[in-house]
């Protein structure tokens, strides 16, 4: 039976990567769309990326952009040092590029080039990094960057009062506009959680991989779940980042 899986942040933590495969006993048969930052933090990045571009050839895959993959390409084009970038992540990301083969470097490129900003399903469901702050919806957005930057969308919602209507004059129009909003981006681990959260129609999977959290996968219509084990441990020998 087919699935649809949402996959949160990854952040260059390939061993958890596969561990999250394996632990969802993911197959052809189901789709996978990730919510972006599979770059900065862990020092195997380059080793997701080949991942997923094999994973695209066997299964079908969204992709979307993460504001970790849009600091990277600009580095990539301009080798600009970024020194906030790389204490967030990016050093080690620079690190694995620098030994790339040209031509590995230029798939890789070409592979972020082509990230989707956002993607909505055949249910109204939306999908996106980060969020979006136009009150038209997110096909307006002013602001490209907002749409992998964006933090003001899941602080609303988890300082919504729970009990308010969406007929209400008070509910916020953002979240009018889709059935589910599904995030990455904000760890959900700064706030005291470590799996999948949810407030209002809103479900943010980045459970924080970059830190001491773990990278997660969920079933959109189940809402079941998997984790690999804290990216950190697999990683012992290795700072966590901040992003």
């Amino acid at each position: 039976m087919s699935r649809t899986l949402v996959i949160g942040d990854i952040h260059g933590g390939f061993k958890g990567l596969k561990q999250l495969f394996e632990r969802a006993q993911i197959t052809p048969t189901d789709q996978l769309i990730f919510l972006g930052d599979y770059v900065d933090g862990w020092s195997e990045p380059h080793l997701v990326v080949e991942f997923l571009l094999a994973l695209e050839q066997t299964h079908s895959c969204v992709f979307l952009r993460g504001n970790h993959e849009s600091l990277l390409v600009k580095w990539m084009l301009t080798k600009q040092e970024n020194p906030q970038w790389f204490r967030n992540g990016g050093d080690a990301s620079v690190l694995a590029y620098r030994q790339l083969p040209e031509e590995q470097f230029a798939r890789h490129l070409a592979f972020f080039q082509r990230l989707q900003n956002y993607y909505i399903d055949a249910k109204n469901r939306l999908f996106v990094h980060a969020g979006f702050t136009n009150p038209r919806g997110i096909e307006v957005e002013f602001f490209e960057e907002y749409l992998y930057w964006d933090r003001t969308l899941w602080e609303m919602v988890m300082a919504m009062d729970p009990n308010l209507d969406a007929s209400s004059p008070l509910y916020p129009k953002r979240l009018k506009f889709h059935e589910e909003i599904y995030i990455g981006h904000t760890p959900v681990t700064h706030f005291g959680f470590d799996v999948p959260v949810n407030f209002a129609n809103v479900w943010n999977i980045d459970t924080g991989a970059a830190f001491l959290g773990k990278i997660s996968a969920m079933d959109i219509e189940t809402k079941e779940y998997w984790q690999s084990d804290v990216v950190a441990d697999l990683y012992p020998t290795e700072e966590g980042r901040n992003h």
